[in-house]
């Protein structure tokens, strides 16, 4: 084997490199007396690296398949703060055709809000057009709701896509991880098989 990667250029379209398939081991090691030990290691060594991104990656899954639900909810709260906000305007430029002069009292809204997992408070919600949304490492930043609920999009779009992605590269990894253990198994067992074959011949000479 005059390389000392068992990669080749192929990856996938995230950079993660495809496992070769050995379909000679002989050819693969070089000769018929060739040293199987190192190939043998270089395997078990990418099988250990795949599965590190495998472990990266699952962890990444669940960490987006936890995200977008919340990205979600927040979503369409702001998304229904903005028709409850256009409604109102409605309502009232409607109510000043009809009663002129008279000022018109606006209903408020009454809404539940997580503290935790298991408790919820009841609130009152005072009409605004600014929403504060949390982006992380304790920071939360006012927007108005237009600017938000685009934002939200674009976030909800771009994990979306991270999770189709992660996914997908975890489909790819397991395949590689497969292939690798085949290898060794292909490897180990020509390496067996030659030595009993050694060993018979070796028995047959003295006999």
């Amino acid at each position: 084997m005059a390389s000392t990667s068992i990669f080749g250029q192929e990856k996938n379209p995230r950079g993660i490199p495809k496992a070769p398939f050995i379909t000679n081991v002989e050819e693969y090691i070089g000769s018929p007396d060739g040293d199987v030990e190192g190939p043998l290691k270089a395997f078990q060594d990418a099988i250990a690296k795949y599965r590190y991104m495998d472990a990266n990656l699952t962890q990444r899954r669940r960490s987006l398949e936890d995200k977008i639900p919340d990205i979600k909810k927040t979503l369409y709260m702001v998304e229904f703060l903005e028709r409850r906000e256009g409604k109102q305007k409605a309502d009232e430029d409607t109510d000043e055709l009809d009663d002129e002069g008279e000022e018109v009292a606006k209903k408020p809204l009454t809404t539940t809000f997580e503290l935790n997992d298991t408790l919820y408070a009841e609130a009152e919600l005072e009409d605004t057009d600014t929403v504060y949304l949390w982006l992380g490492a304790n920071v939360m930043l006012s927007y108005n709701i237009p600017v938000a609920i685009s934002l939200l999009r674009s976030k909800l779009g771009a994990a979306e896509a991270s999770l189709k992605t992660t996914i997908e590269d975890l489909e790819f990894l397991r395949e590689q991880l497969t292939m690798m253990e085949v290898n060794t198994a292909r490897m180990y067992n020509w390496d067996v098989k030659r030595r009993r074959g050694q060993v018979a011949e070796t028995a047959g000479k003295k006999g």
